[in-house]
């Protein structure tokens, strides 16, 4: 899932990768609450009918027949009848392997995990230079539906007579079913080294999140698409009185000073024609939410849509200018309690993804390379955000009773992230300049594809430097140590930049990624990371040399 609420149990699967089951108590109520509406996972057929009035958009609640499906590819092992396990790294190996085999994709190792198990993808494409689609799972170790769907739409792909192949007439299509094996052998949302991958795409501190972004150089998606699931029982009964109903919960890029041109595009030419996709299927789906804190006694329950981070996957993607949908299913507490629901709705929501890409790829394709260009006309122009917060509101949400199963609506207030407020903003510098001995703050920027150049000899630059007005430390979302949070005033002052030292110039299509990494009071800096020491091996080049 792409945020951690307060109520969040660690680590949710025993050690020798079975489920944990739930408790009986909260098993039975969900058991009670779902029987109005399971059905068994079958490509073939749409799920039957169902009752019930149709909730505000985008909690879709359709009747309308379902379209046919294609015949069905071979089950994952996860999926087959009498397991107690998903399918392990080895046999995810196997499938994939056996795929490339048959010629039907090129296999792929863009790198290993912390634990050392191969990172495999496969590249569907009938040639180069084309528009590409970029299919992520399991970047969560404990939340195995996506890499098993993804092993469906992988078989289905490699498949001439299936109708999704042809997507591959437009689009080259990579697949990484699963992006961290060490959490998923282990049974555990981070990997070996108690990283977080999805929550390292900017400080890529990690062998998955670098392999990830090896990925998105290589072949510059113009649509990403990455896989989750979501927490189904947590402490919802106790505080509300009711579950969430959605088999699918979804959310573009939301960060600061990404294009709006790339939100627009995520919602206009994935999410709607997603929705309809789900609607046709009465897979019912909304925004993606999480209630962050346990709200005080009496006070109206608060959720709030998924982080404005740059670090997270979907906006690190939304960043290199590819729109991107988070796909979260519902739900990863659930052991393999519903696991062909689940992985149902993450396969057709992925197969309505790849059509709708695939119908506008010259489309994406332009999108990207205008808002690549866009950007990096902007050094030394206008402002940067360094800092901004959702918009605050209220809605209603619609979930289920716990007791019948039937549609509840709760009152809540929420926090939406489809439209950003400013809090702290500054003018765009041209550059930012680093330190020679801060080799590690280079090395991950150049991971991300930011251009780095380090000076061959001194150079006379116009400057501003921070200075540190006050300073504390806050917990790190991600699990990591305490980040470090400092209040900085700006200083004009000439800056002799020594040989050895690096420039990182925002003339560049990934320029919004320094600005998240190197303004030292943004929340997810260098500075609160630790990766740069201190803010006087930091300065912000105000004109070009």
């Amino acid at each position: 899932m792409d945020e951690v609420p307060a109520t969040d149990p660690s680590p949710r699967i025993a050690p020798s990768g079975r489920r944990r089951t739930p408790a009986p108590r909260a098993l039975a109520l969900l058991l009670a609450a779902a029987a109005a509406c399971a059905w068994a996972f079958d490509p073939a057929s749409g799920p039957p009918a169902r009752t019930g009035a149709a909730g505000p958009a985008p909690q879709a609640d359709a009747h309308q027949p379902a379209p046919p499906a294609p015949a069905p590819p071979p089950e994952p092992l996860g999926l087959a009848p009498g397991r107690e396990r998903f399918t392990a790294n080895d046999e995810l190996a196997a499938a994939l392997g056996g795929i490339a085999a048959r010629g039907g994709a090129a296999l792929v190792e863009p790198g290993r995990s912390a634990g050392g198990e191969p990172l495999l993808a496969l590249h569907f494409g009938h040639g180069g230079g084309r528009p590409a689609a970029l299919l992520i799972g399991q970047q969560h170790g404990d939340e195995p539906a996506g890499a098993e769907a993804l092993l469906v739409v992988a078989e289905r792909l490699a498949n001439p007579a299936d109708p999704l192949a042809a997507v591959l007439e437009r689009l080259d299509v990579v697949v990484l079913p699963r992006a961290n094996p060490d959490g998923a052998r282990a049974g555990q949302r981070r990997n070996a080294a108690g990283q977080d991958p999805n929550r390292d795409h900017l400080r890529m501190a990690s062998p998955e999140a670098q392999a990830i972004a090896a990925l998105m150089q290589r072949w510059r998606p113009v649509m990403v698409a990455d896989l989750h699931e979501y927490l189904a029982l947590g402490g919802y009964v106790a505080r509300l009185g009711a579950i969430k109903r959605h088999d699918l919960l979804m959310q573009g890029p939301g960060t600061p000073n990404l294009p709006p041109a790339v939100a627009a595009a995520t919602e206009a030419w994935l999410r709607q024609p997603l929705a309809e996709a789900l609607d046709a299927q009465r897979i019912r789906h909304d925004w993606y939410h999480v209630q962050p804190a346990v709200p005080e006694s009496g006070a109206q329950p608060a959720f709030s849509m998924g982080g404005l981070s740059a670090g997270l996957a979907r906006n690190a993607a939304g960043l290199r200018h590819a729109p991107t949908l988070l796909l979260e299913s519902r739900g990863f507490d659930l052991g393999r309690l519903h696991l062909q629901r689940r992985v149902h709705a993450q396969v057709m929501a992925v197969d309505a993804l790849l059509r709708a890409a695939a119908a506008r790829a010259d489309d994406l394709a332009a999108l990207r390379d205008d808002a690549d260009a866009a950007v990096a006309a902007r050094a030394c122009r206008g402002a940067v955000v360094v800092e901004a917060a959702m918009t605050p509101g209220a809605r209603r949400l619609r979930m289920l009773d716990p007791t019948t199963g039937a549609d509840v609506d709760v009152e809540v207030a929420w926090s939406s992230a489809l439209l950003l407020q400013p809090r702290r903003s500054r003018a765009r510098p041209c550059a930012y300049w680093l330190a020679a001995d801060q080799a590690v703050a280079v090395a991950r920027l150049r991971a991300l594809g930011v251009q780095v150049t380090t000076l061959a000899q001194p150079l006379a630059l116009q400057a501003e430097r921070y200075r540190v007005t006050a300073e504390g430390r806050r917990q790190d979302p991600g699990g990591g140590a305490a980040l470090r949070q400092v209040a900085v005033e700006l200083e004009a002052q000439p800056l002799q930049a020594p040989a050895g030292s690096h420039l990182v110039r925002l003339d560049q299509p990934l320029a919004p990624f320094a600005v998240a990494a190197l303004e030292p009071d943004g929340a997810d800096s260098y500075v609160a990371a630790g990766i740069v020491d201190s803010v006087d091996a930091l300065a912000r080049v105000m004109a070009w040399p």
